[in-house]
Parts: C-alpha cells; structure tokens; sequence
C-alpha cells in the first residue's frame, strides 16, 4: 500500500521538497525525505562561490549510478497535486538528466526524463524523454507537468509520484507550485537569493 507525505498539504503552494539551506523547513537535512545512490562520485553540500551559498553538488562518472530520489521510502509517493515543478540548478557542463514520475487521470504511472546529451523526444506507454538544454551558469527549470502529460499521453495530470535528480549539477532548490511565480510573488522562505539569468524549460514534440 502506498502512502503520500503530501496528501494534506495539496492546496499549499508553493511546496518545497529540497533546498541546501532553509532551518524553517528541513535544517541541516536538506536530504530528509530523499534517498541517495553514489556509485564511482559524490553528493555533498558546498558553498558555491557565484552565489556564496550552500547547494547540493551531485557528481558522478555514470550519470545512472549517481542520483538522489524522492520518496526516501519505495513505497512511498509524494503525492504532490501542484503542476509545476521548478529546479534550480547549475550547469556544471558535464550530462545531466532528472526524472519525474506522476499519475495521470487514467491511473496509469507516466515517467519524464529530460537530459542534456539527448537530441530528440520519445513518447512511449509509460515514459518520455526528451532533450534539456542548460544555458552556462545557473538555471531555472521550469518543468509543467500538466502540460506534459496532455501532450505526450493525452490524458490529465494528477499528482507527482516521484522526483530522481541525477548527475552531474548543483542544486539550490526544488519546489512544486500551482503556477509560476514571479521573484516579488514568492513568499520570503521561497525568494532564490541569488542572481539568476537563465530560464530554462524542457520541451517535448506534439
């Protein structure tokens, strides 16, 4: 039987899963609720020296064999109805991918996958993957989930399952929320608090 850690908290946006540094939320946990693999590389919090900040820095040779996951627990899910998914995340100019597992409205378990050494979009039965590209520097990913799933799979999103964030990358924080928002709109715990030019966000063929 699967359980959400999220299910009372639906209606609140934004929600975080992750961020190096925020006390109010996770303290000096920023991996509480996530698993980690690290196989030939490392995951670790360090201060990067463009934003003077803690992040989380997932390195590894083998982009497969090193990541963090989310639920920590198998057979737990997020369960997280907010459509937007949004990363920021450093370009450390090696292949990166992340993975999003969600339900959509015909109960059917749907993976995307986005990476930046991939060139085209595939849609199968249950998971698409399709092709990021990472401007230099920081990032801000902007992952719509809801529109994703009715393009790929024509059906309506649900909830997220899961999040799988793979090497190699710097992450200052990952959240969820009903819409995209603007710098002054976000609430003070939410604010990035760093100098953020790039926007980026994942496409996928219609």
């Amino acid at each position: 039987m699967y359980s959400n850690l999220y299910r009372n908290i639906n209606n609140r946006s934004p929600i975080h899963v992750m961020t190096p540094k925020e006390p109010k939320f996770i303290g000096s946990k920023p991996l509480q609720i996530w698993d980690k693999k690290v196989r030939n590389g490392h995951i670790k919090r360090i201060t990067d020296n463009d934003i003077q900040s803690l992040v989380l820095e997932i390195v590894g040779t083998n982009v497969s064999t090193t990541y963090i996951t989310c639920p920590a627990d198998p057979k737990k899910t997020l369960g997280i109805k907010l459509p937007y998914l949004v990363m920021i995340i450093k370009n450390l100019k090696k292949y990166f991918t992340f993975e999003v597992q969600v339900l959509d409205d015909k109960n059917v378990r749907r993976r995307f996958r986005a990476s930046n050494y991939q060139s085209t979009t595939r849609v199968k039965p249950f998971i698409c993957t399709m092709p990021m590209r990472l401007d230099e520097g920081w990032n801000q990913i902007q992952f719509n989930l809801a529109d994703f799933t009715r393009r790929a799979y024509g059906t309506n999103y649900v909830e997220t399952l899961r999040v799988q964030i793979h090497a190699n990358c710097r992450i200052r924080r990952v959240y969820f929320s009903d819409r995209l928002y603007s710098e002054d709109e976000l609430p003070a715990e939410f604010k990035l608090f760093l100098p953020i030019q790039n926007k980026t966000k994942a496409t996928v063929a219609t």
